[in-house]
Order: structure tokens, then sequence, then C-alpha cells
């Protein structure tokens, strides 16, 4: 049957005792001469919780070593200290008026030359020199509408073009756009966006550096924005992937529900209720 000597007589012997015998046993050693007690468990996460001490100032109190304490905090589920930090409330914020603020950013996705290891699954499967593709988003803050685009590069040109459109696009649904938060990335440092800037006689603002949560609300977005549009479907072409963008934001702006807008989608915090069905068809 492919099993050593020694094994066939084990499973022989448990046999002998019955039925029980053949269940799965704990693989714990019926004897842990090393183990610590349970009133230096009690010490080892009371020096830890109370005084945050580190895992060499324990060992050096209770006089076991190093590596016993780290294997005790593990088990104790404290082993890194930030665990024992209390969670900092989040700080929301949200704008009274459409239009008064846009987050734009920026998510670069990979150019399809044929269906790759995130759809199959298969690392195999990985594509590598197709190149990029850049989708550039823009949410108002207050409504949560979104505009987006799927372009080229994210150089300075490219960013300050798209934020004029999107303002453009703004204006059209009623929306008098008056601010815009970006990240520190080169395209929005640059001479042609700060130019695109005055000239939509906008007010610029941008994140702390190495703080993306500063632009929640983009990153939110994008994060939906690829669950259900970029990654929902093993799109054949690029192409393909870049047309099905528009039916996801008229999804996401006209019909999807948003838990933060009372269930109701975006777009109803933009256009009056009677407009609704005028504007939506």
């Amino acid at each position: 049957i492919g099993v050593c000597e020694r094994t066939a007589r084990k499973w022989i012997a448990r046999h002998a005792e019955g039925e029980l015998a053949l269940e799965d046993r704990s693989c714990r050693p019926h004897r842990s001469p090393r183990a610590i007690g349970a009133d230096l468990v009690v010490e080892i996460e009371r020096l830890r919780r109370r005084y945050r001490w580190m895992g060499t100032d324990i060992a050096r109190a209770v006089g076991v070593s190093r590596a016993t304490v780290a294997r005790t905090l593990r088990q104790l589920g404290v082993a890194r200290l930030n665990t024992l930090e209390p969670l900092r409330p989040a700080v929301r914020y949200e704008w009274p008026r459409p239009g008064q603020m846009l987050h734009l950013d920026i998510k670069k996705l990979g150019r399809i030359a044929r269906i790759g290891h995130r759809m199959t699954g298969d690392r195999r499967d990985r594509v590598r020199g197709a190149g990029w593709e850049y989708v550039h988003v823009c949410v108002d803050d207050c409504s949560r509408v979104a505009y987006a685009e799927v372009l080229g590069d994210e150089r300075g040109a490219t960013v300050a073009a798209f934020l004029r459109r999107a303002v453009t696009w703004f204006c059209r649904r009623g929306v008098q756009v008056q601010r815009v938060l970006t990240d520190n990335g080169t395209g929005y440092r640059s001479k042609r966006f700060a130019a695109a800037i005055r000239r939509c006689r906008l007010v610029a603002r941008r994140t702390r550096p190495y703080t993306p949560r500063t632009n929640g609300k983009a990153e939110r977005f994008i994060k939906t924005m690829l669950r259900e549009w970029a990654y929902a479907v093993p799109y054949a072409t690029s192409a393909q992937r870049t047309r099905a963008l528009l039916g996801f934001l008229h999804r996401y702006n006209w019909h999807r529900q948003h838990d933060a807008l009372g269930g109701l989608p975006p777009i109803s915090r933009v256009v009056a209720r009677d407009d609704l069905l005028r504007l939506h068809t």
C-alpha cells in the first residue's frame, strides 16, 4: 500500500483499539518540558500591554529566551506593537455643494495584448512588454459623480487637457467647479497644469506627500472602477476595455446606489429630480 512497516504497525495497533482510535489525533506532544507556565505567560502579556516593552526587555525581565518571548507574543496576538494602539477615528468631511472640490487621480493599467494572469489566475499567462494606459479620474466631493478617460500618458499637457474637459463636462451638468485636489505627481506639478488651473479660474490643492488617503474619494472610486470595470470581465483588447468604461460610468453615476448618499446614485445630488428623466434619455 506504499507505506513503511512502522506506519503499518501503528495503524494495525490503533485498529485493534477500536474505531474511535482511528480518528484524527492532535500532533501536540504528551509532554512539553520546556513550555512556560501560565503565570509567566500572564506576566509577559502584562509587560507588553501595559508598558509596551520590546521582546528583548521582556525576556531579560522574566528570565526566558527572546525566542520564547517572541513565540508567546505571537500566540497572544500582540507580536506587533501597533496592534496595541487604539484605532484613530476616521476624519470624514464633505463639501456642501457639488463643484466646490474635485478629486483628481491617475491609475496605470497594463495594455491588453491577450488575456493575462490577473483573469486566468495562472502566473504563466503573464504578458510582458505590452505597455501601459492611464485612467485619469475626476470625482466630485459632494456628489461622488465621476468623470474618467483612458489616455496614453500622465504628462503635464495630458493632465491639463483632461482637467479642461472634466470642468466642461461638469459645467454642462450645471456644476460650477471651484477647486481641485491632486497628489504630488509630476503632471500635476507641471506648468501646463498650472496654466490650466488659472485658465479655468480654479483653486488647486495638493495632498500631503506619501498620504494617499488625503485623496480618499478618488482612491475609493478607483477601487470600485477596477473591480466593476477594469477587471470585471476578460477583455480581449485594450480598445474593448476602453469602450466599456462609458457603460460603467453611466451605471455608477446614474444607477449605482451609494451608501454615503443614503442609497441614492451620485447624480441625485447634481440634477434636480424633475430633470433626471430629461437628461437621462
